[in-house]
């Protein structure tokens, strides 16, 4: 799988591999959506920010991916 995901290939997805499963947004099924999910973290809405910095912690363990994110790493804090 790449860091793409067709409209088909997301309707699929479980809701419990989306950093925001409320909203459908950021999936990580595997670890290229984890590393896409920190890059597009800034477009988060501000007040969902520790969630998903939250979950991209959680998925990045789950898939032995490395956050360098200062902000992300941050926002998991709070």
């Amino acid at each position: 799988m790449n860091d793409r995901l067709d409209t088909e290939e997301r309707r699929e997805l479980p809701d419990s591999v989306y950093g925001l499963p409320e909203r459908r947004e950021y999936p990580m099924p595997d670890a290229a959506h984890v590393r896409a999910a920190e890059a597009y973290f800034r477009y988060c809405p501000e007040d969902l920010k520790p969630k998903l910095a939250r979950a991209i912690l959680r998925f990045a363990n789950e898939y032995g991916v490395d956050v360098e994110s200062p902000t992300v790493l941050s926002y998991a804090q709070q």
